[in-house]
């Protein structure tokens, strides 16, 4: 029998001794590591190669989001299934940009978790079911919108589409003004603008305007 070896990265110490303890059941699987933050987890990864880290979203030091992203840049191999408590379309669409192989709900049973961990070994996308749920509205709300979406899509200059594409990735303001060689200050203002524009207020608005328009897409 193959061993899938995980790496578990959660910062609340009682959380992650529950998983460890419910996943010490599973004769396919060990615990090859433990990590209480984002940059501890990252080390760890590089360290000792698991088959998985299961990493929650929200982390110290380095955010999941953040971790995933390097994991998968650094080690394709590595695949990443995040936990979290998280159930909004933001978060999992974050997650699937960054590279991550699956999400799983907190609230999810131990089957659940575990059924994952095993799809995600395989080389499958797992979603839990109120992800999917979630995900499949949304998509179905979006085909209702997307001509509207589509027309105010155009009102946006080519700068801030790829302003507006960085941004929907998690990079912060001072990253894309990296990326894109321009100032900061040049990056706040085609964010203000395109808010201003789309009669939107904050950055998950731009996110979902992003995605009702077919700007970006989801990617596993």
């Amino acid at each position: 029998m193959m061993t899938l070896k995980v790496l578990l990265v959660e910062d609340h110490a009682i959380v992650r001794q529950g998983i460890k303890a419910l996943l010490d059941e599973e004769p396919d699987i060990t615990i090859v590591g433990e990590a209480g933050d984002g940059s501890e987890g990252l080390l760890l990864a590089q360290k000792l190669k698991p088959d998985i880290v299961l990493m929650d979203v929200s982390l110290p030091t380095l955010d999941g989001i953040q971790v995933a992203r390097q994991i998968h840049d650094r080690m394709p191999q590595v695949r990443v299934l995040m936990l979290s408590m998280h159930d909004n379309e933001e978060y999992v669409f974050r997650a699937l940009q960054a590279g991550a192989c699956g999400y799983v709900l907190k609230q999810s049973t131990s089957t659940e978790l575990v059924l994952a961990l095993r799809a995600v070994a395989a080389g499958s996308t797992f979603l839990s079911p109120d992800i999917s749920q979630i995900l499949i509205g949304d998509y179905l709300r979006r085909a209702e919108t997307r001509s509207d979406a589509d027309e105010a899509l155009d009102i946006l200059t080519p700068r801030e589409r790829q302003v507006l594409q960085l941004i929907t990735k998690g990079f912060s303001n001072r990253q894309i003004a990296a990326r894109l060689q321009i100032s900061i200050k040049t990056v706040e203002t085609h964010r203000g603008n395109m808010m201003r524009k789309l009669d939107v207020h904050d950055r998950a608005e731009l996110v979902k305007f992003a995605i009702d328009s077919g700007l970006v897409t989801l990617q596993t």
